[in-house]
């Protein structure tokens, strides 16, 4: 992804504020769980998340008692953060990751749900490990998701993609589970970076299910749906609404994979 597509595409949720925090679905409690445990927090740990969005993933951290500073580039998604998290001892700040200028005072441990990757590679790893104590801790999450159906009912989900975009249609595979990729692009760079150790990845399989209306909503949530002009998105999530009614009965099921990645600063 060039800069100028990641620019471009990573303030698209913005225009679909409302909609992203009604329609996508919550992460799973396993998670943080996790995430706790390998990021070595204690109560009153202070973090930084880097593009918390409407707070999907701040409210269950700020809930176990985290002081957390969540930055977000959309106005919208951050005012919705506000409304949702003002119980908590959170502090929502608009603006950019790569522009932000870090506090003096360094931070327990740096979380990313899902947004990591819209953050300037040659710049991500490096900040976040400015932005920590020492021994602090870098927390991705990353997540993704396959529908399943036969072979046949994916053909034609994939000809609506190559019907109404120009990008390449997902790459499905029939009746089976979405397995984790090989090695995680983050995993890589902070590896690469040499400036953490002790890198841990948990991947989390789940099974949902939507109907054709939830998953109508979902789709208008995603950045290459969004970034589409209004015939193209229309034409499109409507083959899609047609082929989920007509072929799947109404009921959009779909594995769900979802992978932390933590790793601890030297």
């Amino acid at each position: 992804m060039s800069l100028s597509d990641r620019e471009t595409l990573r303030q698209t949720f913005d225009t679909a504020a409302e909609r992203y925090d009604q329609a996508r679905p919550l992460y799973e409690s396993e998670v943080f769980d996790d995430l706790v445990v390998l990021a070595d927090l204690e109560a009153g740990s202070r973090i930084l998340e880097i593009g918390c969005g409407t707070g999907q993933a701040t409210l269950p951290l700020a809930e176990r008692g985290y002081r957390i500073v969540a930055l977000e580039l959309g106005a919208r998604l951050a005012e919705i953060a506000r409304r949702k998290l003002a119980a908590h001892d959170v502090e929502v700040v608009v603006g950019v990751f790569e522009e932000w200028p870090l506090p003096d005072e360094p931070f327990d441990a740096v979380v990313s749900a899902n947004a990591f990757h819209w953050v300037d590679p040659t710049v991500r790893v490096t900040k976040a490990a400015d932005a920590l104590r020492s021994s602090g801790s870098l927390a991705v999450i990353e997540s993704w998701s396959r529908p399943i159906a036969p072979g046949g009912v994916l053909d034609r989900l994939r000809g609506c993609y190559d019907q109404w975009t120009s990008e390449p249609a997902p790459a499905f595979q029939p009746n089976q589970p979405n397995q984790p990729d090989d090695e995680s692009e983050t995993r890589a760079d902070i590896k690469a970076s040499g400036l953490f150790d002790e890198i841990a990845v948990r991947t989390f399989m789940f099974t949902r299910e939507h109907s054709t209306e939830q998953h109508h909503q979902i789709l208008l949530t995603f950045s290459n749906v969004l970034a589409l002009d209004a015939e193209r998105q229309a034409g499109l999530v409507g083959c899609i609404d047609e082929v989920v009614d007509r072929d799947l009965a109404g009921r959009f099921v779909e594995t769900t994979g979802t992978r932390l990645v933590v790793a601890r600063k030297k």
